[in-house]
C-alpha cells in the first residue's frame, strides 16, 4: 500500500454508525465521512464535511447508499480460494449425472493435465448413493482424479487415484481419517474422509511458489471487489507464509490481513511445544504490523455433520456412532493451555455439540484470550451462555446452512429433528452476550459478503440485519484483537470502508447490493466501472 497520506470525503451516505437500526434514516443523522491520512477525522453532516475537507481530498458521493465497515471475513482460506479459479468448479451441481458431465467436459478440455483435480460437490447430489471410484472411473478412466467435497472434509477419488497413492484393501485407515470400503471385501470405494484424503495429495503435483503467488493475488482483488477490507484466514499452511510477506512486499496486500498456524492432533505434547516455538519463530517478523499478522494457532476437534465425522454427544440417527473427535479432550485440553501460556490465540474447528463442549472446556481450563470457536452448527443448550461467560467467540459461517442446491440443509435423518433444532444458534449465542463474528469459509462456499448476511437473516436462529452486519465488522474485529482500530464507523478508526449501491437497512432484501467503492487505509482499492 502507499504510505502518502489519504485523504477523503464522503458524502450523501446512510452511515452504519453503533446502535443503528433498520428503516429510513432520521433527518439529524450524519451523512458524511472526513479521512485524514488514513483514518475518520470527522462524522458529520455534507456541508460539514465540505467545510472541513483536506483541498486534495477526493469527493466521493455515495448517493444515498450504505456506508459500512469494510467487511472483515472471520474464516476464510485465502489461498486456496485464489487456486480455485479456473480450476474444474463442481458447486452446483445437484445430481450425480450433472458431476459426471462437468468432470467429463473439463477433462476432454485439458488433455495436458497428468491429474484432475475438482471441487465443490455437495452430499445433497448423491441422493441415497455414495461417493463411489466407479462412476469416476466412468468419465476418467484413465488419469488419476480426485474431487474435494465443498466442505473439504471428504474426498471422491477415482480407480487410477488410489493406484497412484498405493491405497488398497491393505492399506490402515491414517489417523484421524477414513478409507472408505467395501464391507464384504474390504476394498476401498473411492470415498476418502477427513485426514485420508491426505494420502492423495501426498502423491498429487505441488503447487509453485509462483502458482500460490498468483492464487494469493487474485483472490486479494476479487475480495476488495466486494467490499472486504480484512480476512482472518483459518489455517495457514507455514510453508505459505513467505508467499504472503512476499506478496506485502510487493504491494499487492490490500487487505489486512491475520494468518492462523496449524495445531494438529497427531503429535505429542512435547512435539507441540516444539511445533510452537517453530511458530514464533516464522511469525516474529509480523508482530506489530498493520498489515499481515499472527499470533492465533488453528485445531480442528471434529469433522462434519454430512459424512457423521462430526462429534456429538448422543449417536447419530439409526447408528451407534456419535463421531470420534480428532482430540482426547485431556490432549486438547493440553494443548490449549500450553498455546495460551506461551501468548496464543486459539481458534478450534468445532461443528457437533460434543465438539463444542470440548472446545469451551479447553478455553475455561486456559483462562480467558478471547479464544474461538469455528462453525458452532449444532450446540447443546447448556453451552450457550458459556460464550459470553468465558469471553470466547463464536466464529460463524451461515451460508453454509444454505450450500444445498437449490435447499437449505435438511439435517433431521442424521441427527433427529431436536438436534437439527439447534443449529447456527447465533441469536441464541447473541441474546447471552456473546460476541458473534461473521465470515464465509471460502473455498467452501462463495464469500459473496450479501449471501452470508442474507443467510444470518433467514438460519432458524436468525440475527437481524443490524446485527449481523455488527458481527461482521465489530464482531470480526474483536475476534481479531483489533476492535480499536476498525470495525465502527467513528472517529479515529482506520478508514477500512465499503460504500455500497443502496441503503442496506431500508431496502429489505440484501442480496444483490453491489460495491460502489471498497477502501483500505483511506486509499480506494476497488470501484465499480461507470
Amino acid at each position: 500500500m502507499d504510505a502518502t497520506p489519504k485523504h477523503l470525503t464522503i458524502i450523501n451516505g446512510r452511515l452504519f454508525l453503533p446502535g443503528a437500526s433498520m428503516g429510513p434514516r432520521s433527518g439529524d443523522a450524519p451523512t458524511a465521512l472526513v479521512i485524514e491520512d488514513g483514518r475518520i477525522s470527522a462524522v458529520v453532516s455534507d456541508d460539514e464535511a465540505l467545510r472541513l475537507r483536506h483541498p486534495r481530498a477526493e469527493v466521493i458521493d455515495a448517493a444515498g447508499g450504505s456506508v459500512l465497515p469494510g467487511f472483515d471475513d472471520a474464516h476464510i482460506h485465502v489461498i486456496p480460494g485464489g487456486q480455485w479459479d479456473g480450476l474444474l468448479a463442481l458447486r452446483g451441481a445437484a445430481t450425480v449425472p450433472e458431476l459426471q458431465a462437468r468432470i467429463a467436459e473439463y477433462g476432454a478440455a485439458h488433455p495436458e493435465l497428468p491429474w484432475i483435480w475438482g471441487g465443490g460437490w455437495h452430499y445433497a447430489a448423491w441422493g441415497d448413493a455414495k461417493p463411489a471410484k466407479e462412476l469416476l472411473d466412468a468419465v476418467l478412466p484413465d488419469r488419476p482424479a480426485m474431487m474435494t467435497c465443498m466442505d473439504g472434509h471428504s474426498y471422491w477419488v477415482n480407480s487410477a487415484a488410489l493406484r497412484a497413492a498405493g491405497i488398497d484393501r491393505h492399506t490402515p485407515d491414517p489417523v484421524n481419517g477414513t478409507i472408505v470400503r467395501d464391507p464384504a471385501t474390504g476394498e476401498p470405494t473411492g470415498w476418502l474422509k477427513e485426514k485420508a484424503g491426505q494420502l492423495i495429495y501426498r502423491v498429487m503435483p505441488e503447487p509453485t511458489h509462483h502458482d500460490l503467488k498468483l492464487a494469493l493475488r487474485r483472490a486479494v482483488q476479487a475480495l476488495n471487489a466486494s467490499g472486504f477490507t480484512a480476512v482472518q484466514d483459518a489455517r495457514t499452511d507455514p510453508r505459505e507464509v513467505p508467499v504472503w510477506r512476499e506478496v506485502l512486499a510487493e504491494g499487492g496486500l490490500t487487505l489486512r490481513s491475520r494468518i492462523a498456524l496449524p495445531m494438529a492432533p497427531e503429535q505429542s505434547l512435547a512435539d507441540w511445544r516444539t511445533t510452537l516455538d517453530e511458530h514464533e519463530e516464522l511469525v516474529a517478523p509480523l508482530r506489530g504490523g498493520d498489515w499481515l499478522t499472527s499470533g492465533i494457532v488453528k485445531g480442528f476437534v471434529d469433522g462434519v455433520i454430512e459424512s457423521r465425522t462430526a462429534a456429538m454427544l448422543a449417536p447419530y440417527e439409526g447408528e451407534e456412532s456419535s463421531g470420534v473427535p480428532a482430540f482426547e479432550p485431556e490432549q486438547l485440553t493440553a494443548f490449549t493451555v500450553e498455546a495460551h501460556r506461551r501468548g496464543w490465540q486459539v481458534q478450534l474447528h468445532a461443528i457437533g455439540d460434543r465438539a463444542v463442549r470440548m472446545a469451551l472446556d479447553a478455553f475455561e481450563a486456559a483462562g480467558r484470550r478471547r479464544h474461538r470457536v469455528e462453525h458452532v452448527e449444532v450446540i447443546h443448550p447448556e453451552d450457550v451462555k458459556r460464550f459470553a461467560a468465558l469471553d470466547v467467540v463464536a466464529s460463524m459461517q451461515p451460508a453454509h446452512a444454505f450450500s444445498a442446491p437449490d435447499r437449505a440443509h435438511d439435517w433431521h435423518g442424521v441427527i433427529g429433528p431436536e438436534r437439527a433444532a439447534a443449529n447456527w444458534p447465533m441469536s441464541a449465542i447473541h441474546a447471552s452476550g456473546g460476541v458473534i463474528a461473521l465470515g464465509s469459509d471460502w473455498p467452501v462456499v462463495d464469500f459473496d459478503p450479501f449471501m452470508t448476511l442474507h443467510a444470518a437473516m433467514s438460519a432458524d436462529h436468525a440475527l437481524t440485519l443490524p446485527q449481523a452486519l455488527t458481527a461482521y465488522g465489530r464482531g470480526s474485529a474483536y475476534a481479531a484483537h483489533a476492535e480499536h482500530r476498525r470495525g465502527d464507523v467513528a472517529v479515529g478508526m482506520d478508514a477500512d470502508l465499503v460504500v455500497l449501491d443502496r441503503d442496506l437497512l431500508d431496502a429489505g432484501d440484501v442480496r444483490g447490493a453491489g460495491v460502489m467503492a471498497t477502501i483500505v487505509d483511506g486509499v480506494v482499492v476497488h470501484r465499480a466501472a461507470c
